[in-house]
């Protein structure tokens, strides 16, 4: 599973000019599913990313968690990230989850990630949508679940 996570001041994603989720303060993330992945991979980058201390304390020292900030997460799947670009310059995604089992962990990810305390918006499991994001650092990073 792979997430890259941007640290936003807000950030909204639409489907169809419609404004289906909206954060303050928190982060994106974009997530990808591999059809390797199962449920350890979700835990996993459920507690990195909830506890991960990427937001500035008062010395503006990146310190704090999304937790301890009262953050919310906008969660946008996103299966281009699994994306093979070792051949040719087409990407192959063939490694991706196929639809059921990437919206079922895509799920999973976001229960889990409210059960740790983190209010979640989300864009809609293979939509075409538009995120619009405030990047605040900026700040990106990418985590994968099999590294």
């Amino acid at each position: 599973m792979i997430a890259v996570i941007q640290r936003v001041t807000s950030a909204n994603v639409t489907i169809d000019d419609n404004v289906v989720g909206h954060i303050d303060q928190g982060l994106v993330i974009l997530l990808g599913v591999m059809d390797d992945d199962d449920e350890d991979d979700t835990n996993y980058l459920v507690n990195k990313i909830s506890g991960l201390r990427i937001f500035n304390d008062e010395n503006e020292k990146m310190n704090l968690s999304i937790k301890d900030v009262l953050g919310s997460a906008l969660v946008i799947s996103q299966f281009t990230l699994c994306a093979d670009t070792q051949k040719g310059r087409r990407p192959s995604f063939i490694h991706a989850a196929l639809p059921e089992k990437g919206n079922e962990l895509y799920a999973d990810f976001m229960k889990k990630m409210k059960g740790q305390g983190v209010p979640v918006q989300s864009g809609e499991f293979g939509a075409m949508m538009k995120v619009n994001i405030q990047n605040d650092g900026p700040v990106t990073i990418v985590l994968d679940s099999k590294k």
